[in-house]
């Protein structure tokens, strides 16, 4: 009913609204928690806290109420309340999701583009955080102004920002307990924080990888000594540091030895994804920057799908203890430190694993070295529960009317710890995960951009799906 009022609403917010917020927003170097240690201090997180604040409480909706939860040692939480519209159900609520927090510069961007520098180019605009997850805020209002522009309905709505996920959401579990009388008892939520396979369609995420890591440390020496006269006698903390790993992972297929990290692949999510990689085949690799000659692990492109959604893997996404190699001396090192990151199945333990991942490392130490696994966290995945028919229609109907094309469903290889949360808190809620971060976005890594087309779509998609959550019992 509100698909062509929704979408030119939509547009319009975008391009005369939101778009010059986002510039605005791109510029702040709003590190998560866990890349700034000072936040507090530095005040990044806060500059952007105060700007989404003070564009949101001056959106034209009746009844809008924000504040700044403020909870002493965290992150501080967007809280943002809408009444339901005339006629829709009082009690009944949406929680829309989203957060404001990033992830740290990376190096690799090319000329012309910077993490805290906005650039529009044709239909991307290139920054650190705009597609992850800065959009969120703004497009959720949008979407509940394209409501009441259009005249549709919508049931209470509340709308959480927070200041941690790129940190793993350590925060947020203590926001939400804080909140709970006034985030009642969701029956649909909404997250902003998803990606999508193509730009041609809405994509409905149907579950999120879990998530554990830590510091590796392996230290043999109290400081560096002549290699020539150490090496052999002392063992490098290098290549105990390699036989830790392969404790933990097959350094040759990439497949983790630890039981705690795997479970059975559902078979409607097997089916799922082999109804994705019919529509978009080898065009699932096409995103990833391969080098010349370079291949994905699998051909298959089911296969691709299912080892980046529903099997444990191993990433070291930093190291501590080596000197750049302009700087390398012929030292036998006293330490290696790695940063361990393991994605996870949606429906693991993540507690569970990174305990059995834990003994795993620090066991028997080889030569006596001094092996720790400090920093240690863990965020359990999601799986979806199954759409309500009144959803998987309206979704469809809001795919097909603001992209031209049926939406699909498949699962993503990141994780958001909130739905885990809220999916545990409230199991009969229906949960509508979806993003803009497509193909070529490169979140966390340099060059990110949003497709701005794809998120005015999906802007006026959560209109579209409020409208008919708020009839869908008439």
């Amino acid at each position: 009913m509100l698909t062509a009022q929704a979408r030119a609403h939509s547009d319009h917010v975008w391009t005369n609204d939101i778009l010059p917020a986002l510039h605005d927003y791109i510029a702040i170097p709003a590190l998560s928690r866990a890349f700034d240690a000072d936040w507090e201090r530095t005040g990044h997180l806060e500059r952007a806290v105060q700007l989404i604040h003070d564009w949101c409480a001056a959106r034209p909706i009746p009844g809008l109420a924000i504040d700044v939860q403020r909870l002493p040692g965290r992150t501080p939480l967007i809280v943002i309340e809408v009444p339901a519209t005339a006629g829709a159900h009082g009690d009944d609520t949406v929680v829309i999701y989203g957060h404001l927090d990033k992830q740290p510069e990376m190096v690799g961007w090319r000329v012309g583009l910077a993490p805290w520098t906005p650039v529009l180019e044709g239909d991307r605009l290139y920054g650190r955080g705009g597609a992850d997850d800065g959009y969120s805020a703004f497009a959720s209002l949008a979407a509940i102004e394209a409501v009441h522009a259009a005249g549709g309905e919508h049931c209470r709505c509340v709308v959480l920002i927070e200041a941690s996920e790129e940190s793993g959401s350590p925060d947020l579990p203590a926001h939400v307990e804080a909140l709970a009388t006034r985030i009642g008892t969701p029956s649909l939520v909404l997250c902003l924080d998803s990606g999508c396979a193509d730009y041609d369609r809405l994509w409905v995420t149907s579950s999120l990888r879990g998530l554990c890591g830590g510091t590796l440390t392996v230290r043999m020496l109290t400081e560096g000594v002549h290699s020539g006269d150490a090496s052999g006698a002392v063992a490098s903390t290098f290549r105990i540091a390699r036989q830790l790993l392969s404790r933990i992972e097959d350094e040759t297929s990439g497949a983790i030895r630890i039981a705690e990290c795997y479970a059975d692949i559902p078979a409607d999510r097997r089916t799922e994804a082999a109804d994705v990689a019919a529509v978009l085949a080898d065009g699932l690799t096409v995103p990833f920057p391969f080098v010349p000659g370079g291949r994905p692990t699998s051909a298959d492109p089911t296969e691709h799908l299912l080892v980046r959604t529903w099997m444990p893997t191993l990433s070291i996404t930093g190291a501590d203890g080596l000197p750049s190699t302009t700087k390398a001396g012929n030292v036998l090192r006293p330490f290696t430190s790695l940063q361990l990151s393991i994605r996870l199945p949606p429906t693991v333990d993540a507690h569970r694993a990174l305990e059995a991942i834990t003994a795993a490392l620090t066991a028997s130490p080889p030569y006596g070295a001094d092996v720790t696994f400090n920093g240690a966290e863990a965020a359990s995945g999601w799986n979806a529960p199954t759409f309500e028919p009144w959803l998987w229609d309206s979704l469809q109907r809001a795919s097909v009317a603001q992209f031209g094309a049926p939406a699909l469903v498949y699962g993503e290889g990141g994780t958001i710890p909130f739905m885990g949360m809220l999916g545990a808190k409230f199991p009969a809620a229906q949960f509508v995960v979806t993003g803009v971060l497509g193909p070529g976005a490169n979140a966390h890594g340099p060059n990110e951009y949003l497709h701005i087309p794809t998120a005015r779509k999906v802007t006026a998609t959560l209109a579209d799906v409020l409208d008919d959550h708020a009839r869908r019992a008439r």
